[in-house]
């Protein structure tokens, strides 16, 4: 009930610029009515465990891991849509199947099911479930307030959306400023709706302003206080000439909070604002070889000092457990994502540089990426290799290994190096 109340409401926003006339390009006419499409894939891999490191310790003891661990992931992606005159409905259902030594799971996610209506040229109404990608970056996005984060190792990945609603208007200009678009959203939560946005059932609401200026893309994001403290953002991206883009982020989110953990043993929150901000570029050079670079500062991150006294707590939570079979102490440090989780620390680099048929290699790229913590000067270092000289077939072999010294976030990681192929049937 609360749901439909917020989608009425936030309709009726935008109800003069809805009043005008419906209409409709008669070229929408001449398109499918429908589509069905997607892809299944197969992907083994093995892993080459570090024992000794701390995340590995986190995660497999008393496992009898060896030094090899292979795992095997599945996935059947569908999307579908239906579409006639001013409405549209897009369902992206997957299937993800997993199977290692450790664990053998089915599960079935709902990334997006939304309902679209287009009552003018200027208009869109939209409520349902979505992944809206806010932000301009390509490995990170601290603007993408309503998102769920991306993997830097791989984000082009398709990720599950919230359900929420939204509206949008758009305008065209004559001038320096050619088009605006305003887009406020509601984003409900309770334990059935939403329910890993935050720990509280709230309304969650907040928009973006989007500005086409001196060909300049620029969005201006707020996520208003409710089961997340209040967020404030701005992006861009720029062509400066055809093949060279550059792009930048910037997020203040307002009383954040993230638990630290000192050498002791001692957990302590933190309180306070945070800023974070991203800067990239994007390059194709006339040999078809592309370089994105980017730098990400991440404000909520720990600073070299933090990790290194968890990393202690790691250790000496192992020790215990050798010494008396106690695993209490590694439980409750596993637990902690903050620590453990996708760019927990400050300052990072990202370059990837792909290379279109090499040599004359048809159907062929391949591409390697580096990510570099640069507070400890560990990195992950993946190259990779694409195939596509089959209709509707992709082959991706990648490889994947992590440097560092002890006590480094990527020398810690669970694995030394990884290989897999992704084998990916498109319908």
């Amino acid at each position: 009930m609360r749901l439909l109340i917020c989608i009425l409401l936030l309709f009726s926003s935008v109800g003069l610029a809805t009043a005008e006339e419906f209409s409709f390009d008669e070229s929408e006419l001449e398109k499918k009515f429908w589509h069905l499409g997607g892809y299944v894939e197969a992907r083994p891999g093995l892993n080459l465990v570090d024992r000794d490191a701390a995340l590995s310790r986190l995660r497999y003891y008393g496992l009898g891991v060896g030094d090899f661990l292979a795992d095997f992931n599945g996935k059947l992606l569908l999307e579908g849509s239906i579409e006639k005159d001013w409405a549209k409905l897009f369902i992206q259902p997957s299937l993800d199947y997993t199977n290692t030594r450790l664990n053998n799971y089915l599960k079935l996610s709902w990334y997006e099911a939304w309902l679209q209506a287009k009552p003018s040229e200027h208009v869109r109404l939209l409520v349902g479930k979505k992944s809206l990608k806010w932000g301009k970056g390509y490995a990170w996005n601290p603007v993408a307030f309503f998102d769920r984060p991306k993997s830097p190792d791989d984000p082009e990945l398709s990720l599950e959306g919230y359900w929420l609603a939204t509206t949008e208007y758009i305008h065209s200009f004559d001038g320096p400023l050619k088009t605006v678009a305003v887009t406020p959203l509601i984003l409900p939560q309770d334990h059935d709706l939403n329910h890993d946005f935050s720990s509280s059932d709230q309304i969650n609401w907040g928009g973006k302003l989007y500005l086409l200026l001196y060909d300049t893309d620029i969005d201006l994001i707020i996520r208003g206080k409710g089961g997340r403290n209040a967020a404030y953002g701005f992006d861009f991206s720029r062509n400066l000439t055809t093949n060279f883009e550059v792009h930048g982020e910037f997020a203040w989110q307002v009383d954040t909070r993230r638990q630290v953990i000192d050498a002791s043993g001692q957990r302590t929150t933190v309180t306070g604002d945070t800023v974070s901000w991203l800067v990239g570029l994007r390059y194709l050079t006339e040999q078809d070889t592309t370089y994105i670079l980017e730098y990400y500062r991440n404000g909520s991150g720990y600073t070299a000092s933090e990790m290194d006294a968890y990393y202690q707590q790691v250790e000496q939570g192992w020790s215990l457990w050798q010494r008396t079979g106690t695993a209490a102490k590694l439980q409750q440090l596993g637990q902690n994502q903050m620590y453990t989780g996708l760019a927990a620390m400050r300052d990072y680099l990202y370059l990837r540089v792909s290379q279109k048929e090499p040599f004359d290699m048809l159907y062929v790229t391949p591409a390697v990426t580096a990510i570099t913590n640069l507070q400890d000067q560990s990195l992950s270092l993946a190259p990779e290799v694409v195939y596509t000289g089959i209709t509707n077939l992709e082959l991706r072999l990648k490889g994947t290994a992590t440097v560092g010294s002890s006590r480094s976030e990527f020398g810690e990681k669970a694995n030394d190096a990884r290989i897999e192929l992704r084998v990916r049937y498109y319908f």
